[in-house]
C-alpha cells in the first residue's frame, strides 16, 4: 500500500501569469488551477474525484476514473494524456507510482503539472510541479490525496484531509466534504466559478448501464460548491438510495437507510422521494414495514397518485398481505384504467393470493 501519508509543498515564483485566468499554454494545454480530491473505498469499491476551481467547467477536465482500474486528477497547466493514457496504463496492471513516473518521464512540461493517481488497489502517487503557481501542494495518504495550486496557503489542504478522514457515509459525500472544508479554508485565492464530483464503481450507474454513480457538474455559478452540495443531496435521494439497495451488501444497505432517514427527517415530506424509498425497499423485500410506512405517507401527500397507489400495493406484497396488495392495485387501476404494468401487477398479487388460500385449505 501507498505510504500513510505524505505531505508535498511547493511554493514557487509567480511564473506563467497567464495559467492564474485559466488560459490555454504553448503546449495546448488547459490550466485548471483548483483544489481536488481523490479516494479509493476498498469496502464498496469505488474510485471518486472532488475538485473546485475558478475557471470554467472544472469538471471537463481535471477528474478522469474508471471502475475496477482507478482514478485520476490532471490539473495546473492540466494536460489530459494524464487522464486518458493514466486510465490506460492502470488497466493494464501497472500501479499509481508506476503510471505517474511513465507520464512524467514523456512529458517535457512535467515541472508545471499536479497530478494524483489512485489504482485499482487503492495505493496512491500524487505529483505537484515545481513550476506550479504559489500556493501548491499535495498531501497523499492510504487510499486517498489532496492537492491544489493558486491557493490561499496550506490550511486547504489540511482542512481537506481532516474533514474526509473525519467523515463517514457514502465516498460521494466524504469527497464533498473534503471540498466544502478546502473551500472554507480558503481554496482558490481567484475565487469561485466551477465543481465536479465523480464517483464510479462497476454497475454504479442509473439501471447498472454505466460505472457512474454519482457524476455531477456546477460548470459556472458564483457559490459552485454550495451548488454542488445542493445537487448532491438531490442526487442522494433521487438515485442513490436506490441504487445502493439494488447494488447489495450490508454497508449499502445502511447507506441506503442513512439517505433515507436524512431525507425523511429533513424535511419538508416529499410524495415522490417517499415514493421512491418505499419501492426501492420494497422491491428489494427489505425493511418491509418501513416501506409500507413510506408508501402511506406517499399517498396521504399525493392521493390521487397511480404511481404511489401501486407502491403501497407492492409494500403490502412485499410484508406478505396479499389481499390488501391487491386491493390497492385495483385502486391504481381504477385511477388509470388499461395500465399495463399495473395490470401485470395485479395479477402478480391475485395469484400470491390464490396460493396463500391453497396452502390454507
Amino acid at each position: 500500500m501507498a505510504l500513510k501519508r505524505q505531505a508535498i509543498i511547493v511554493a514557487t515564483p509567480l511564473l506563467l501569469c497567464g495559467a492564474a485566468f485559466g488560459a490555454y499554454g504553448d503546449d495546448g494545454t488547459l490550466s485548471a488551477a483548483t483544489f481536488s480530491v481523490a479516494a479509493y473505498d476498498a469496502e464498496t469499491r469505488e474510485w471518486g474525484i472532488a475538485v473546485a476551481s475558478k475557471v470554467l467547467a472544472v469538471g471537463y477536465v481535471v477528474p478522469w476514473a474508471k471502475a475496477g482500474v482507478g482514478a485520476v486528477a490532471t490539473q495546473a497547466y492540466a494536460n489530459l494524456d494524464y487522464g486518458v493514457e493514466g486510465l490506460a496504463l492502470l488497466e493494464k496492471g501497472l500501479s499509481a507510482r508506476d503510471v505517474l513516473e511513465r507520464l512524467r518521464e514523456k512529458d517535457e512540461e512535467a515541472g508545471r503539472r499536479q497530478v494524483a493517481v489512485v489504482d485499482a488497489a487503492g495505493d496512491v502517487a500524487a505529483f505537484t510541479g515545481a513550476d506550479t503557481l504559489p500556493w501548491s501542494g499535495h498531501i497523499a495518504g492510504e487510499g486517498y490525496s489532496v492537492q491544489g495550486n493558486i491557493l490561499t496557503g496550506e490550511e486547504v489542504l489540511k482542512g481537506m484531509e481532516r474533514a474526509y478522514l473525519n467523515s463517514s457515509g457514502p465516498l460521494g459525500r466524504r469527497l464533498l466534504g473534503a471540498l466544502v472544508a478546502g473551500e472554507a479554508a480558503g481554496g482558490d485565492k481567484r475565487g469561485k466559478q466551477s465543481a465536479a464530483l465523480l464517483v464510479v464503481r462497476a454497475g454504479g450507474g442509473y439501471q447498472g448501464k454505466t460505472d457512474r454513480l454519482v457524476d455531477i457538474r456546477v460548470d459556472d455559478h458564483l457559490e459552485p460548491v454550495a451548488e454542488l452540495e445542493r445537487i448532491y443531496n438531490l442526487w442522494e435521494q433521487r438515485f442513490l438510495a436506490g441504487r445502493y439497495l439494488e447494488l447489495g451488501g450490508e454497508r449499502e444497505a445502511a447507506y441506503a437507510l442513512a439517505i433515507m432517514a436524512r431525507v425523511v427527517a429533513e424535511g419538508p415530506e416529499d410524495a415522490a422521494a417517499l415514493n421512491d424509498f418505499a419501492w426501492a425497499l420494497a422491491t428489494k423485500k427489505l425493511y418491509p414495514q418501513k416501506a409500507l410506512e413510506m408508501a402511506l405517507r406517499a399517498h396521504e401527500l399525493a392521493p390521487d397518485d397511480a404511481n404511489v397507489m401501486d407502491t403501497v400495493a407492492e409494500a403490502y406484497y412485499a410484508a406478505g398481505e396479499n389481499e390488501k396488495a391487491v386491493a390497492w392495485e385495483e385502486k391504481a387501476l381504477a385511477q388509470d384504467p388499461g395500465n399495463d404494468f399495473f395490470e401485470a401487477q395485479l395479477r402478480k398479487f391475485e395469484e400470491a393470493a390464490a396460493k396463500v388460500e391453497e396452502v390454507q385449505r
